[in-house]
């Protein structure tokens, strides 16, 4: 092309803009320059379009080989599975043996209920006892405690922490229960850290008798004012959940007799769990 002349299509376009224009010298008719400007500006369109058309192509082109890839992948592991299950369809059922000494024997473990009357001899009373194997120590409710030393040994001094509701032989209910500290615990919770002192008592339940440690807190918020641990049922008891009080309320001087406990029980039967 010679320099200085507009391509064919370019002038063709041109001659018919001039035309449209008629003989109207206005300042408004295109010229060359600007005709040429335009087609050149609608050509680099037209190439960029089909740029992006490329890009796009490539792109699903790469994700349809990856998806092939994928495809032949899982048909491999596909093939592989239906072989372990031929395998396995073939291979003789497997013979149970019996393992002997290791069961959980039974019979040497006292069956308790998730709640029971315990008996604490050292405080002269009884209480009300929910069983929970979640918690790891036992816990009595107790309020006004108070730590202080005596023959170098540090003690605490308590009262039974109870509600008009809870039974109790009357004559301990508000005195002063003295016992030396034997180990204090940590406990976290939602407002901080808090340290319990725990003491050690002889406790019953039915036939069993033993010296029980219990942590001492406010349970007054709760139904039952001690909580029974898997510390203490650790060897010796199991719990049935199914069954409350399946063991006689002990007696102790000033208290009532066991009879009748199951006036002070039947508000337990559908209890709901502290």
């Amino acid at each position: 092309m010679r320099q200085g002349l507009l391509p064919f299509g370019a002038f063709t376009l041109a001659l018919v803009l001039i035309g449209c224009a008629g003989a109207d010298p206005s300042p408004q008719a295109l010229d060359a320059e600007a005709v040429a400007a335009r087609v050149e500006r609608l050509e680099q369109s037209v190439s960029h379009r089909c740029d992006l058309a490329g890009s796009g192509f490539e792109q699903n082109r790469e994700l349809l080989l990856q998806f092939g890839d994928r495809l032949h992948e899982t048909t491999t592991l596909l093939g592989h599975l239906r072989a372990d299950v031929a395998r396995l369809e073939q291979a003789e059922p497997a013979t149970l043996v019996e393992c002997p000494g290791d069961g959980l024997d039974l019979d040497d473990k006292v069956v308790v209920g998730r709640a029971e009357w315990v008996g604490l001899p050292d405080l002269g009373t009884y209480l009300k006892a929910r069983v929970d194997s979640g918690a790891n120590t036992s816990s009595l409710s107790a309020t006004e405690i108070t730590d202080f030393e005596r023959d170098g040994e540090t003690w605490v001094r308590f009262k039974l922490g109870l509600v008009e509701d809870d039974v109790v032989v009357d004559e301990v209910r508000d005195e002063w229960i003295e016992r030396p500290v034997e180990r204090r615990v940590r406990i976290l919770q939602a407002a901080g850290e808090e340290s319990r002192p725990v003491i050690s008592l002889m406790m019953t339940l039915g036939p069993i008798q033993e010296r029980v440690e219990f942590t001492l807190n406010d349970r007054t918020h709760l139904s039952y004012p001690v909580l029974l641990g898997r510390r203490f049922l650790m060897d010796i008891a199991v719990i049935d959940v199914a069954e409350i009080y399946l063991h006689e309320r002990p007696v102790f001087p000033g208290g009532r007799p066991s009879e009748e406990a199951g006036l002070d029980e039947a508000d337990d039967r559908d209890d709901v769990e502290d």
